[in-house]
């Protein structure tokens, strides 16, 4: 009988739509449960999360029973669904339309974590499309849709 195996390490970001400061510290941890609930539904271990006001990233083992887009896609309206019902300040809440996801070798999972882990002392003195643009320029993505990715 066949076996089919995997190991896909994903780094995802997005932002919120607009880059407005939406995510609240005193909430982000239950934010952090609902993408929990999410990738485990899809069978897709967490790895790491963290964020920050505007944005958020997650390294997350990819099933081989799932396409990527079908995971951001339940994990950014599960959450839009989750983040306007904790109050009417939100009830406008969205995440950008785009996203990135970067293919994280098993050896940089350290590197990556880490890098995730560090995202508010980061952020001190970069914001968020310089460090897009860092990892882009990284993962040798020549040209992207900036009007795409940054709305």
């Amino acid at each position: 009988m066949g076996q089919s195996l995997s190991q896909l390490c994903v780094h995802l970001t997005f932002s919120t739509k607009d880059r407005k400061p939406y995510i609240q510290e005193i909430w982000e941890l239950k934010l952090y449960a609902c993408f929990s609930e999410v990738l485990q539904k899809y069978n897709c271990p967490i790895l790491t999360i963290n964020s920050v006001s505007d944005h958020v990233h997650i390294l997350f083992s990819l099933s081989r029973d799932h396409s990527l887009t079908s995971v951001i896609n339940e994990l950014k309206k599960k959450s839009v669904k989750w983040i306007r019902s904790i109050g009417k300040i939100n009830k406008d809440f969205d995440w950008q339309d785009g996203y990135g996801a970067f293919s994280v070798s098993h050896f940089q999972v350290d590197v990556v974590t880490r890098f995730i882990q560090n995202q508010k002392n980061h952020h001190d003195d970069k914001t968020y499309k310089e460090e897009v643009d860092e990892i882009m320029e990284q993962f040798g993505v020549d040209e992207y849709d900036a009007a795409y990715f940054w709305n």
